[in-house]
């Protein structure tokens, strides 16, 4: 196997994680549906015409923008607080965060360390985890989904807690969300890589969909065109993450495998980027796997210092002195959502703690 740095010894890892009113929003009546075969299949038709990414994708489609990415999306009139609602009706209003699973709660985690009087609300899509094989029609139906669903609970901001998603979708839940806030953790991964390694070499452990629409390479070199970025799809590293198996001689064979896949022309990295939520619970395996030469960046930190700074601005920080409140939504395996959850978490979770929701 290629060697990542000197072995033996105690790898540097980057730790950067440290019900409502309405407001206008009729979400039983709003949707205009396309159906998911159709989507796939038109997607995958501009793909042989040279449509290389979602995006380009939209470009070519005579779709209404409420049907775009082949998927359920809010109408932009219907979406948004109230013209009524003043900034000190949001602030006690919930941040919402959602993945594909129990891995963007490494993301929570850390917006919940960052602002611990913040009421939060997330969901994991379980049901139809993971999201990193799909087409990027499928994911976007599937966050636009999600997405709905935290709006019935009226949040204040959306974090897109997963990589694929973000990479997939976040644009256009941008431009259907506004004024509501939505950020992803691609663009805090890029800068928190570029901030620990400038003009370095950086691996980018991430899913199928991620590294297919090279999304954590065109982030980083947008903001440090010396750096050199290469992308491996770890898609096992998920199925490890949500089956709790974080080490032993399994986890530490696949990850190893992966690097040798992503060392084949002798490559050399000085960055390891988690470029999956689920992958920070693997951090000490990765770790240990690359040698203490190799920083191991995730993008927790920076996104809850990004989610702060956003809140601030817009003058809907809580004002309340009290903890915040959780919620947790899952679409499937409550009780399996609680036993894996809680490691990511970093608290015992039951089966009691997580309501069962359908997308």
């Amino acid at each position: 196997m290629r060697p990542w740095g000197p072995q033996g010894k105690t790898p540097e890892v980057i730790d950067e994680s440290k019900h409502g009113r309405r407001m206008g929003v009729d979400l039983g009546r709003n949707f205009n549906f396309m159906g998911s075969r159709q989507g796939e299949t038109d997607y995958d038709q501009q793909r042989e015409k040279g449509a290389d990414s979602v995006d380009q994708f939209l470009h070519v489609q005579s779709i209404p923008l409420s049907v775009r990415r082949g998927g359920i999306i809010p109408q932009k009139g219907h979406i948004g607080h109230n013209a009524r609602m003043t900034a000190y009706d949001n602030t006690s209003l919930p941040i919402g965060v959602f993945d594909s699973g129990v891995g963007g709660l490494t993301v929570l985690k850390a917006i919940r360390e960052a602002l611990p009087n913040e009421n939060l609300i997330y969901l994991g899509d379980t049901a139809r985890l993971p999201y990193g094989t799909k087409s990027p029609a499928s994911i976007a139906r599937y966050a636009t989904q999600a997405t709905a669903k935290l709006l019935q609970h009226d949040i204040k901001m959306l974090v897109v807690a997963c990589n694929t998603a973000s990479a997939v979708a976040l644009e256009v839940l941008q431009e259907q969300m506004a004024p509501v806030p939505v950020i992803g953790v691609v663009e805090p991964g890029a800068i928190a890589a570029v901030a620990a390694r400038p003009g370095g070499s950086h691996l980018v452990l991430a899913t199928e969909a991620t590294v297919r629409l090279g999304a954590y390479s065109k982030a980083i070199t947008a903001r440090d065109p010396d750096a050199h970025v290469r992308e491996q799809p770890c898609e096992l590293l998920v199925a490890l993450a949500e089956e709790g198996w974080t080490n032993g001689d399994i986890a530490d064979s696949i990850v190893r495998r992966y690097l040798d896949d992503a060392a084949h022309d002798a490559f050399v990295a000085d960055s390891i980027i988690l470029g999956c939520t689920h992958f920070p619970i693997l951090r000490d395996t990765i770790a240990a796997a690359v040698g203490d030469s190799v920083e191991v960046v995730d993008s927790a930190g920076t996104t809850a210092a990004v989610v702060h700074e956003i809140l601030s601005a817009k003058g809907e920080l809580t004002e309340d002195n009290e903890p915040g409140t959780l919620q947790l939504l899952a679409t499937d395996g409550v009780t399996r959502f609680a036993r894996v959850g809680g490691q990511f978490l970093g608290e015992p979770l039951t089966a009691e703690d997580v309501h069962l929701v359908d997308l």
